[in-house]
């Protein structure tokens, strides 16, 4: 279940299962239920340590760029929980402690309230570089009263990275993107898959049956200890809320607040294989929002006066592309992708709206840059994907027969062919996953047994869509739900709308909450930029 990392406000700082469980699949490290994962010796053993040694924070690697009050430090954690005395991995934390100090009154002193750990989601983000978030005059309030602590999760970035090929082999392009691909196209991309799976086995070897969201929540538990913490204040965004919701189902009373935004659906019977159908679904009308935001500003961009206009014109590149890739390295695919992340965000509509329309007037520069291939990060990119993909393949049972993948996807792609088949190509690999699958966490928690949560959704978001977070806040007893009504951007904490931001505020600063549920009115659209 792809998604971007953070919402788009903070996005240049932070550079952005099948309902039965089949007899295959196994609990983590042999438990079968939520109280032996939470009671396993082998967390309580890591976590004990950790607050023993604490953490050193002293300057980060290769921040000679950053604000000098963000400084970074490890946390170990074992490989294997089952084995806490064995392999151990260390995490790299980053933290910008708080300034206590009132952003509206500098002479007045906030008391402060302890740490606000951070995960940006993916699975394969990096929340590192998220304590610079405080710069931002929307977080700066919480900056005052929380150290701002962000990690890489277990396989990422700096914390034991993990990798499944060459990164010099990871950005294929031009690309195709068929919406309705052929039985040749579906037998190449399967072999890619095989080969994919084979590659993260062979690079990891029997470490790679660890990386998944139960050990992910455990690590969560280890950086609490080490930050000094008796209970966590976290907030996480897309699939942080569900390996977050996972630690709040394994730790309820180590839980002090948690934020979750853009929830993703916690349901076992959902996790990935069915919630990845329904991203797909909620694409498509989240690209038809898209597309009737630019029909409504044909004056500027002269793509069509409706959402159907506009496709064509889209498709005319797509064809136009496919015959001749822009700078010899933008083909369907790139445009594909460049596009899916306008889903996420919606202030990304003005810029991808203007480079379409300059690329079908003559001028491909803009197209060039906004979906060509960043040779510098590839290697970031396949670590991300690296761990994504082993999270999800790792996390849950998955088809194993092409012919089920084929049907599903078939049937969706007639009403929903915008991310359909994208989304298929990225996670197949999990059809033909080399590891033991885990068995999801049954997330939920009884009156009483949680502290009060916080749940934000978008109404329109595509890559969480609305019913994950009306599950989550079914499964989360004491949770309440803030709705950003009619809109969609994908993480709207410290976003652009102020009402959202408020219950945020009065949330974490004074652990305040309305009833049960709530709702904002959207933000408002972006302005279109006039095309040259």
């Amino acid at each position: 279940m792809r998604a971007a990392a953070l919402h788009s406000a903070a996005g240049a700082l932070l550079l952005t299962a099948l309902s039965a469980v089949p007899a295959g699949a196994v609990p983590a490290d042999g438990a079968a239920g939520a109280p032996g994962l939470s009671r396993s010796p082998g967390v309580v053993l890591a976590a004990a340590r950790a607050e023993a040694k604490g953490v050193d924070f002293t300057k980060c690697p290769g921040g000679q760029d950053l604000p000098g009050s963000m400084q970074c430090g490890k946390v170990s954690v074992p490989l294997d929980y089952a084995d806490p005395s064995g392999r151990q991995i260390e995490l790299t934390v980053s933290r910008v402690r708080a300034t206590q100090r009132d952003p509206h009154n500098s002479k007045r002193r906030v008391p402060r309230q302890g740490a606000l750990v951070f995960n940006p989601g993916g699975p394969g983000g990096s929340g590192l570089y998220f304590p610079l978030i405080g710069l931002l005059p929307e977080w700066k309030r919480i900056g005052a009263a929380y150290d701002l602590v962000g990690y890489d999760p277990r396989g990422v970035g700096r914390s034991a990275p993990l990798s499944c090929q060459d990164p010099k082999r990871f950005f294929k392009g031009p690309a195709p993107a068929p919406v309705h691909p052929s039985e040749s196209y579906k037998r190449e991309r399967i072999a890619q898959a095989k080969a994919y799976a084979r590659g993260c086995a062979k690079r990891s070897g029997s470490a790679l049956r660890h990386y998944n969201s139960i050990n992910n929540a455990r690590d969560l538990d280890v950086v609490r200890a080490a930050l000094g913490e008796d209970r966590l204040t976290f907030m996480g965004a897309s699939y942080g809320t569900y390996f977050g919701a996972v630690y709040a189902t394994l730790f309820p009373s180590h839980v002090r607040r948690m934020v979750f935004d853009a929830a993703v659906n916690p349901d076992p019977a959902q996790i990935w294989y069915r919630n990845n159908l329904d991203q797909s679904a909620a694409f498509e009308s989240r690209w038809a929002d898209f597309r009737e935001w630019i029909a409504r500003h044909d004056d500027v961009y002269g793509l069509g006066r409706t959402a159907d206009a506009v496709l064509r014109s889209y498709e005319r590149a797509r064809a136009r592309l496919a015959a001749e890739p822009a700078g010899g390295k933008v083909g369907p695919g790139q445009l594909q992708g460049a596009f899916l992340q306008a889903g996420y965000y919606d202030d990304y509509w003005p810029a991808r709206a203007q480079a379409l329309s300059e690329y079908l007037k003559g001028d491909p520069k803009q197209l060039i840059a906004q979906a060509g291939p960043v040779r510098e990060a590839a290697a970031e990119a396949e670590n991300a994907n690296a761990v994504y993909t082993a999270v999800e393949c790792n996390d849950a049972s998955w088809p194993t027969d092409w012919k089920v993948w084929d049907r599903d996807n078939t049937r969706l792609a007639r009403v929903a062919p915008f991310e359909t088949w994208d989304n298929v190509w990225a996670n197949l690999p999990c059809a033909y996953w080399p590891a033991p699958r885990q068995r999801p966490v049954d997330v939920r928690t009884g009156p009483g047994e949680l502290p009060p949560t916080l749940i934000l959704a978008a109404e329109r978001d595509a890559a969480a869509p609305y019913a994950g977070a009306l599950e989550m806040h079914r499964r989360l007893s004491g949770s309440v739900l803030v709705t950003e009504r009619d809109a969609g951007t994908h993480g709207i904490a410290g976003g652009p709308n102020r009402c959202v931001n408020g219950h945020l505020d009065a949330y974490l600063l004074e652990g305040r909450l309305p009833a049960r549920r709530a709702a904002c009115a959207a933000h408002a659209e972006p302005e279109p930029t006039a095309a040259r």
